[in-house]
């Protein structure tokens, strides 16, 4: 699956929206449409998610007798990523709600 995790909010949001409305997605055509447009927010919350996150943990040492190193990075990277696709998964903190009526309401206006 990919999260977006390279890509900036802003250019995940446009990128999958863009994506819907290219298909000729709009918002009462087809629940394909809206599946893939509650992903995109999804995806998007997820990012917003895994950058608040990071800073978070951006101070927290790792200890001994396994901690630091390359390997830990890569792995607490990943595991950010992971927590926020689950908090956004299972509700988040209501970006995604937001992010998916607008991309609605752009899909109606393109038809228009």
């Amino acid at each position: 699956m990919n999260t977006g995790l390279t890509q900036a909010p802003a250019a995940a949001l446009s990128a999958g929206s863009s994506a819907l409305i290219a298909k000729g997605g709009v918002a009462g055509s087809s629940t394909a449409n809206k599946a893939a447009a509650l992903n995109a927010a999804q995806e998007f919350e997820a990012v917003f998610l895994t950058t608040m996150l990071q800073s978070m943990f951006t101070g927290l040492k790792a200890e001994a007798p396994f901690g630091g190193g390359h390997s830990e990075e890569v792995y607490r990277s990943v595991l950010i990523g992971e927590y926020a696709s689950d908090m956004s998964r299972s509700g988040g903190i209501g970006i995604a709600d937001h992010v998916y009526r607008e991309i609605l309401a752009a899909q109606e206006g393109q038809t228009q």
